[in-house]
């Protein structure tokens, strides 16, 4: 799986607040299990981890560890 890596344009709004994102420490998130579509931009780990909870995305999404084995089951 492979994808292009692009520059954001230098006025290119956060996802969640709308700020400029390299005003701040921009992220980048692409979701590659959906055809890698097109990215979603955040200007900083606060704004991808209240967009994240406001969207509930994490809801079934994480494994579940088993201190028996090294990778999810």
């Amino acid at each position: 799986m492979s994808t292009t890596v692009e520059t954001p344009d230098a006025d290119e709004a956060c996802a969640y607040c709308g700020s400029r994102i390299f005003d701040h420490e921009p992220i980048c998130v692409r979701d590659c299990t959906d055809d890698c579509g097109s990215p979603n931009y955040f200007c900083n780990h606060a704004c991808l981890s209240a967009y994240i909870d406001d969207n509930n995305l994490v809801a079934g999404d994480a494994c579940e560890w088993n201190p028996d084995e090294s990778n999810c089951t």
